[in-house]
């Protein structure tokens, strides 16, 4: 019934019942996380060569992209594991190291989305004072404070969860060491750990929630003033890819972290992990991309200068 009885760590149920669906999630997978890492690079290396987009926003979203690298890189090769061969097994240390990093990126995700938000706001509602209130120093330290955020929601939830007095069967129904699961996996009382994930959810993703459609209403009240048709669509058109990965990331999120003993959660709260670890962070730089010109041309003038270089 403790920790101790199971030193070598658990073993990783994940689509084991269903064999067909590991293998079309293996090579989903295959295919996915190179786009992932390709996309999100391509982001990072824009924001910092190309001059026209040192401006806070494209700061804040090559952050993001370096958050999904992360958060990909920190759960798909030990996905691939699971998904591909019988050993389903992952070592103590290695499930605490994944729960922190999972942790620590998720939890500074959602403050950063925020960010975000309050940067369009900014940006729309007063575009007049934007460089003055958006300075570098204070880009600095909201992105410092959105890693702080993260960093102490990993070192205070990490220790809780794993004093949880595990059953001796260490079969932890997932193919990730996350909260909900480890939650499932205690044969004690889990109350306490339960009111723990609760305040987390509350100001991790309720609280932002609230703070993004907020400020959204405000941009709203604002695009509607605008007489420009063409400054609207821009608005609109940046805004919108902004909401789409908000909804995409708390949707999927809450459905995991809202209640972790729920039947539905058990279930299905799996295909909801692989997407916010797989699917989403290659979809974000995608969608910012494709819906922004700024960044299409800032990368079509990188590859025109690659051809050049190369053929000289």
């Amino acid at each position: 019934m403790t920790n101790k009885s199971f030193p070598v760590g658990f073993i990783l149920l994940g689509f084991s019942g269903w064999p067909q669906v590991e293998l079309v999630l293996f090579w989903v997978v295959i295919i996915l996380y190179p786009v992932t890492v390709l996309s999100n690079s391509t982001i990072i290396l824009l924001s910092r060569m190309d001059p026209r987009l040192y401006i806070p926003m494209y700061f804040f979203l090559s952050n993001l992209s370096f958050l999904d690298l992360c958060l990909a890189t920190a759960c798909v090769p030990q996905m691939l594991s699971n998904l591909w061969g019988p050993d389903k097994s992952i070592t103590y240390a290695g499930c605490v190291m994944q729960l922190c990093v999972f942790l620590c990126v998720g939890a500074t995700e959602g403050i950063l989305l925020v960010v975000m938000a309050f940067d369009r706001y900014i940006s729309v509602c007063q575009p007049l004072r934007y460089t003055t209130i958006m300075h570098c120093p204070l880009c600095w330290k909201l992105l410092f404070m959105a890693w702080l955020s993260g960093l102490t929601e990993s070192l205070v939830q990490s220790p809780i969860t794993f004093q949880l007095p595990f059953c001796t069967h260490h079969h932890l129904d997932d193919f990730l060491c996350q909260v909900p699961a480890l939650i499932r996996l205690a044969c004690g009382d889990t109350s306490i750990n339960e009111w723990q994930m609760t305040i987390s959810v509350v100001i991790f993703t309720m609280v932002p929630v609230g703070l993004i459609l907020t400020t959204y209403g405000r941009i709203a009240q604002a695009v509607g003033k605008m007489k420009s048709e063409a400054g609207r669509q821009k608005v609109i058109a940046t805004c919108s890819s902004h909401l789409l990965v908000v909804f995409m990331f708390y949707g999927t999120v809450a459905m995991v972290y809202t209640d972790p003993k729920t039947n539905f959660s058990s279930k299905y709260g799996k295909f909801f992990t692989f997407f916010y670890t797989v699917v989403t962070p290659m979809l974000n730089p995608l969608i910012y991309t494709l819906r922004n010109k700024e960044v299409k041309d800032a990368l079509q003038r990188m590859l025109r200068k690659g051809i050049c270089i190369s053929r000289s």
